[in-house]
């Protein structure tokens, strides 16, 4: 038991109880604990597996190669409709949790295993995901936007078409690229620091909180 993950739950608002239940079914199937990028992360041998999740409305358990799991349970969801490899499945309660322990263990070891095999999730390439509506019409109107946006590298732009995505209403999606064009045109990722104070360059590790101080 990592004792980083322990302060991550004491310092856990909302679904403390969840997070400590997933981390007890999680510690049973034998794998390293670790924190990564903030949060509860497992391996085996190093390869990360799966993850824990705290977010405002529930939590979650997110696989790293969730979608070469066998969902026979069809418990898992995309993060969006561009999502690659990324599956999870989200928690409201403890009971919850209970009650899916045993499938949960099971879609556990069976990405042990997928570990074990070196399985790969064999990816798209940029050219053949598709943008959401809004921001393929961004991209044939803009040729200055267009231009930028295909110098990102394939990650950068499907992380930017996840969260365009995610957002349920047309004119939400056309706000949120309004919102982020002009860090699209400085050639800057979703998740890049553009404040310079990241100590974790190019990503953003929270540093520009500081200017506030």
């Amino acid at each position: 038991m990592n004792p980083n993950v322990a302060t991550f739950l004491e310092s856990s608002e909302k679904w403390q109880k969840e997070l400590t239940q997933l981390r007890r079914i999680v510690l049973d199937c034998q794998l390293t604990e670790e924190i990564k990028w903030d949060c509860p992360c497992y391996t085996f041998k190093k390869n990360n597996v799966l993850m824990l999740g705290r977010f405002k409305d529930y939590c979650a358990l997110s696989f790293f190669k969730g979608v070469l799991l066998n969902d026979a349970n069809s418990v898992l969801i995309s993060p969006g409709a561009n999502s690659q490899s990324v599956r999870y499945i989200k928690f409201k309660s403890v009971s919850e949790i209970i009650e899916l322990e045993q499938i949960l263990k099971t879609y556990i070891y069976e990405a042990i295993e997928i570990e074990k095999a070196g399985l790969k999730v064999v990816k798209k390439l940029s050219s053949e995901v598709l943008f959401v509506e809004e921001l393929q019409n961004k991209l044939n109107q803009d040729s200055e936007f267009k231009t930028a946006f295909e110098s990102l590298t394939p990650g950068r732009q499907r992380a930017y078409n996840i969260y365009f995505s995610e957002a349920k209403q047309a004119k939400t999606r056309v706000l949120r690229i309004e919102n982020y064009t002009q860090r699209i045109l400085n050639r800057k990722g979703f998740n890049d620091c553009i404040c310079g104070l990241s100590k974790r360059m190019p990503n953003c590790d929270g540093s520009h909180n500081n200017l506030n101080k």
